[in-house]
């Protein structure tokens, strides 16, 4: 049987009862480190600010309710290359819609999407004109959330990149728009690489290029350049060389603790978020996040979700083929995003930049996603 042969078949989440309880008794059982006061979040999540959380989770947080959000949403999986992939469908009311491939990132998941689907799939019931619309393919990364854990090695953002491409073949898609972030935003522009003719174009959020290291390319950067090529150069890569050599022994703490896991997601949606935002909570809804994080407790996938890290480790930096597909990019506060390094390495027909909203574009400030998707896919037409 071939890839393309493979059944699709219908998908609901039904986390067992005995999961929940067990989630609430190591809840109630955690044990905390100390902390020394007058750090903040320099040096990780505050202890309080833990007790904070855990508590609601635990006590107020409903995950029946947010179970049932997004069972509302068309959920289907499939097998391609020997895994198993989950994904959402949902296609839209209008007869010329696009089909929209959406890749999340780490520490995210098809959660991230939740207040896109449906301004994407039918604009007219949101209060928007009915073109541009789109069918929405939205998968949950291989080794993330209902597509993991994997099983075997290989799985990094070209696989990924490639089951794509099937997956979208077996829904009868043959062309395609692309749109991510994060890993997402890795994986949607491998996708122009691998098939230009297929794409109709690519959308990213949180996009950015490393320096080429010829100085004349940073020459006459702006002032707002310069700020984001600043904060490119000092990003917080620590989690990321942890996930990417020893993915194996983090993943023993996040999935035995619910509470490690949690710091472990919520310090980025920290560090991540609109700047202008205090706290996570202030930046995107916490039952949102929470959910998130509890995709990632239930499915105990946070050593599979590290590992495509380590997958791609050895080919950091390093250069790409320029991808010809067009390619529209919207900046975020908190991005490094670079116009003429990413220029080097795709065909940017499109650039916008705002200023609210993060590195979680699609639950932070998703009118304003949505807006640049559409505004960019306009152009295409």
């Amino acid at each position: 049987m071939s890839d393309y042969e493979h059944a699709i078949r219908p998908f609901r989440i039904d986390i067992p009862d005995a999961d929940l309880d067990d989630l609430h008794r190591r809840l109630d059982a955690a044990r905390y480190p100390d902390e020394i006061p007058g750090f903040g979040w320099r040096r990780g999540v505050p202890l309080d600010y833990v007790n904070k959380l855990v508590g609601y989770w635990r006590h107020t947080f409903d995950w029946r309710a947010q179970e049932a959000r997004l069972n509302q949403l068309p959920q289907f999986t499939t097998e391609i290359d020997g895994q198993r992939v989950h994904f959402l469908h949902v296609r839209s009311p209008e007869a010329d819609a696009v089909p929209l491939l959406l890749t999340h990132g780490w520490p995210g998941s098809i959660v991230e999407f939740l207040d896109v689907v449906g301004p994407l799939t039918d604009p007219r019931a949101h209060g928007a004109g009915a073109a541009p619309a789109f069918h929405v393919v939205a998968p949950s990364i291989p080794g993330f959330g209902f597509s993991g854990p994997t099983t075997g090695a290989g799985w990094g953002t070209d696989r990924v990149a490639r089951a794509w491409l099937v997956l979208m073949s077996q829904l009868g898609y043959e062309r395609f728009g692309a749109q991510g972030g994060d890993t997402g935003g890795i994986v949607s522009p491998k996708l122009g690489r691998l098939a230009p003719d297929r794409l109709i174009g690519i959308h990213l959020n949180g996009a950015f290029v490393l320096p080429s290291g010829d100085s004349a390319e940073l020459a006459g950067l702006s002032e707002s350049e310069q700020a984001r090529l600043a904060r490119l150069e000092s990003y917080d890569s620590s989690y990321a060389m942890l996930q990417g050599t020893k993915p194996q022994t983090i993943a023993y703490a996040l999935t035995d603790s619910p509470v490690g896991q949690l710091a472990w997601i919520v310090e980025k949606f920290q560090e991540w978020t609109d700047p202008g935002r205090a706290l996570p909570e202030d930046a995107v809804d916490l039952d949102q996040m929470l959910t998130n994080v509890s995709v990632y407790w239930f499915t105990a996938t946070a050593g599979s979700a590290a590992r495509i890290y380590a997958e791609d480790f050895a080919t950091w930096g390093t250069p790409v083929e320029k991808s010809a597909v067009p390619t529209g990019v919207a900046v975020f506060p908190t991005d490094a995003s670079v116009r003429r390094l990413i220029e080097r390495e795709n065909t940017v027909t499109h650039w916008s930049e705002f200023d609210r909203g993060g590195h979680f574009a699609a639950m932070e400030a998703p009118d304003l996603l949505v807006e640049d998707v559409r505004t960019f896919f306009a152009t295409l037409r």
